[in-house]
C-alpha cells in the first residue's frame, strides 16, 4: 500500500493535538525527566520503505520492549527448553505483581511480564561468557546499528529503587527457578532495560519478526519461522501486561510496550512500527502511541484479524 505515508502523516497530526490524559513514568526517577511532549512514529516495511514523523530520531529507554530481544537470544540458545521454565499464558495481572507466582510455583505466567524476563535474564547469564557485552552485541547485529548502549543513569536508578523487582528475584530463587546470583541476574535485568533507541531503530530492529527472509548484518537469520511465529502470538497475548486484550480488541497486532512510553507492532509479511510518547495510561502503556495504533490499523484495515 503506497499510502502509508499520508495516513500515517494525518493520524500523526490529529493524535499529536490530542490532549494527553497519560502521565510520565516516574517510579524509575530518571524516566521523569523526558521531556513529556516528545512523540515520534516510524513505519518500516519489508520492502524497504521507511516512513517517519516527530520525534523518530530522538532515542529513548526502551525498558520492556527489550524483553522480545533478551526472549529472542534465549530462544536461540535453549530452543523449546525454554518452556520450562517460563509459561506462554497471559498474566492478567500488573507486570510486576508476586500474586501468581505462589499459586505458579516460581514459573513465571510469561517472559513478558517483569517475573519472567528476570527468569530469561537467568537463563542468558548461564549461556553467555559476558551477559552485558554478549547481549548488546546480539542486539548491534539485529538492530544492525553500532551506535547501541546501556544508559548508565538509567539502570543504576532501576537499581536504586527497583525494591519489588529484587523481591520477584528473590522469590522466584526460592522456587529453585533462578540458578544464578540473584545480584548478577538483577544487574543483568536492570541493564537490558535502559538500552536507549530512537522510533526508526526500533522499527528496523524489530522487522525481523515480519520478515521470513531477514537476515542479520552477518547474513544470518535471528529466528527460524515458526520460532518468530511463537514470538509473534506470545506478543499478541501478553505484550501489553494487563492491557494485552485491550490492545488485541482495538489495534489487532502483535506488539511489545515499554514503561519509557515506547510501543513496537508487527503486522507479518508487512512493516514493523514504532511509536513513541512518554505519557503512560493507569496500566503502564503510552496512551498516544495506543491511540495512534488504533486509528492507523483502522485506517489502513491492517490488523492481522
Amino acid at each position: 500500500m503506497e499510502n502509508y505515508s499520508k495516513i500515517i502523516e494525518q493520524i500523526y497530526s490529529d493524535v499529536k493535538n490530542m490532549d494527553d490524559i497519560g502521565t510520565v513514568a516516574s517510579y524509575i526517577p530518571e524516566l521523569a525527566f523526558v521531556d513529556a511532549n516528545n512523540f515520534g512514529v516510524h513505519l518500516s516495511t519489508i520492502k524497504n520503505q521507511q516512513i517517519g514523523f516527530g520525534n523518530v530520531y530522538k532515542k529513548f529507554s526502551i525498558q520492556s520492549i527489550s524483553k522480545i530481544l533478551t526472549l529472542t537470544l534465549a530462544y536461540k540458545l535453549k530452543g523449546e527448553k525454554l518452556w520450562d521454565r517460563v509459561d506462554v499464558e497471559p498474566s492478567g495481572n500488573p507486570f510486576n505483581s508476586l500474586l501468581q507466582l505462589e499459586s505458579d510455583q516460581g514459573k513465571p505466567r510469561n517472559p513478558f511480564i517483569n517475573a519472567g524476563a528476570i527468569v530469561i535474564c537467568d537463563i542468558l547469564i548461564s549461556h553467555l561468557k559476558n551477559p552485558k557485552e554478549d547481549f548488546l552485541n546480539f542486539y548491534k547485529e539485529v538492530s544492525n546499528s553500532q551506535n547501541l548502549k546501556y544508559s548508565e543513569k538509567v539502570a543504576q536508578s532501576e537499581k536504586k529503587t527497583g525494591f519489588r523487582n529484587i523481591a520477584l528475584c528473590n522469590f522466584i530463587k526460592s522456587f529453585g527457578n533462578i540458578k544464578n546470583d540473584v545480584n548478577d541476574v538483577l544487574d543483568f535485568y536492570f541493564y537490558t532495560c535502559s538500552i536507549e533507541m530512537s522510533c526508526k531503530e526500533l522499527s528496523n530492529t524489530f522487522l525481523f519478526l515480519a520478515n521470513d527472509n531477514f537476515t542479520t548484518t552477518k547474513n544470518t537469520p535471528v529466528l527460524t519461522i515458526s520460532q518468530a511465529k511463537r514470538i509473534n502470538a506470545i506478543m499478541l497475548t501478553c505484550g501489553f501486561y494487563d492491557e494485552s486484550g485491550e490492545f488485541a480488541f482495538r489495534v489487532g497486532l502483535p506488539g511489545k510496550s515499554g514503561v519509557g512510553g515506547g510501543i513496537i507492532a508487527v503486522h507479518p509479511n508487512k512493516y514493523c512500527i514504532a511509536v513513541w510518547s512518554p505519557k503512560l495510561n493507569k496500566k503502564g502503556n503510552s496512551f498516544k502511541g495506543m491511540l495512534f495504533l488504533e486509528k492507523f490499523t483502522s485506517k489502513t484495515a491492517s490488523s492481522i484479524f
